[in-house]
């Protein structure tokens, strides 16, 4: 198998990308964070620099948090539309309750700007849509949903074994995310659980593209999906003295029949859940074929687990991947790959098109415009599905 996990590219000219970052919340913090780190990159062939930032609202400290760490930052705002106006922005990464994408995605693309926005770009299909009609006015715009964990170095392996048809004919595939944030019944209620903010999807909006971003750029079309939707906890306290009803749904298990690029038709599995026991913040991605098969979690993410079958005994290796980012790193290739670093990598793929017009390799791409539309498509038909205990058409 060719070595295509660290790029080696020379870039003779380093251009710099003006970004500004609207929503100062937790993953704000990230992606600021990751260009703090940009030094730990050795060659991703651009580099950003934080020119302004924006919050409606931000929490005390937050503003003075951002401007100690970046002294390159010269505009702080309340107001999104006087980012987007900044002649000083060429690019924006937003991070913002879902029912504010459609407005605010669709007002960065229209103003100029790429964008890297969080999932799932929309709250629903029909706000899905919109943003996906600015995007068609200015298809010159790099805009890319985040989405962090097919960049662990495992997951670009894989991506490497699912090009070189190292699997041969898919029999089964199971991808998810698993977390445990909600199990507290205690927990006060947020906006991701009322369906005015977090949208109709529930936990598949919250957390679904990350178990489809990996089958979605392997070229697997979910044609049909039979759908389990969960509401486990049906109040919260509000924070001051009450409790809430819960709106969206907690867990989902979606059934689908999906096909690959050859016509090949197999279920895949698909998991998202907030109350997951025993997970913190689990990914995870198995692919059974007639020739090869994968499993990897986040749990131990060192670990990639491989089966070869050319006849005879079938046994299942443990492979050590090691710091093999898609962008080369200054960590040796002994040490492990976390969350932070894939933040990093992600975000390096995200800049790294800005400035180059194209992915380093299709592995090390974002979530595209049209991956977050069938996406959409998915849920929406999964919500039919559940409230009809049918299988639906995506």
């Amino acid at each position: 198998m060719p070595d295509l996990a660290r790029s080696s590219l020379p870039f003779q000219d380093m251009k710099t990308v003006r970004f500004g970052i609207i929503g100062l919340g937790l993953m704000g913090r990230e992606i600021a964070s990751a260009v703090a780190r940009w030094c730990h990159l050795e060659d991703a062939g651009v580099q950003p620099e934080l020119t302004a930032i924006c919050d409606s609202s931000p929490p005390p400290g937050r503003v003075d948090w951002f401007k100690s760490h970046f002294p390159s930052i010269r505009q702080v705002t309340t107001d999104y539309r006087e980012l987007i106006a900044n002649p000083e922005v060429d690019a924006v990464y937003c991070a913002v309750p879902h029912f504010l994408h459609e407005e605010l995605y669709a007002a960065v693309i229209r103003s100029g700007k790429h964008l890297l926005g969080e999932k799932p770009f929309g709250v629903d299909l029909a706000a899905n849509t919109t943003i996906m009609a600015a995007w068609r006015e200015n298809p010159s715009l790099i805009v890319r949903c985040s989405s962090e964990f097919p960049f662990f170095p495992a997951v670009q392996r894989i991506f490497q074994m699912m090009e070189s048809g190292a699997f041969g004919r898919i029999i089964e595939a199971n991808t998810g995310f698993l977390h445990s944030s909600d199990l507290d019944p205690t927990k006060p209620i947020n906006w991701k659980r009322l369906s005015r903010t977090n949208g109709e999807y529930g936990v598949m909006g919250d957390l679904g593209m990350h178990a489809c971003h990996f089958p979605f750029r392997a070229g697997w079309m979910p044609r049909n999906v039979r759908a389990v939707l969960s509401k486990i906890i049906p109040q919260r306290p509000d924070g001051k003295g009450g409790m809430v009803a819960c709106e969206t749904w907690d867990n989902a298990t979606l059934l689908c029949e999906a096909e690959d690029r050859a016509g090949t038709r197999f279920p895949w599995t698909l998991k998202t859940q907030r109350i997951a026991p025993g997970q913190k913040n689990t990914w995870y991605l198995e692919i059974y074929g007639t020739k090869a098969s994968v499993r990897f979690s986040t749990k131990n993410p060192k670990r990639l687990e491989l089966l070869t079958f050319n006849g005879g005994e079938q046994s299942w290796q443990e492979i050590d991947t090691g710091y093999t980012g898609a962008f080369k790193a200054i960590t040796g290739e002994i040490f492990e790959f976390g969350f932070s670093d894939s933040i990093l990598q992600m975000t390096a793929a995200f800049f790294f098109e800005v400035a180059h017009g194209q992915p380093l390799r299709p592995s090390a791409g974002c979530v595209t415009p049209e991956e977050t539309a069938l996406s959409h498509r998915l849920f929406t038909a999964a919500l039919r599905s559940q409230a009809a205990a049918t299988t639906e058409v995506v």
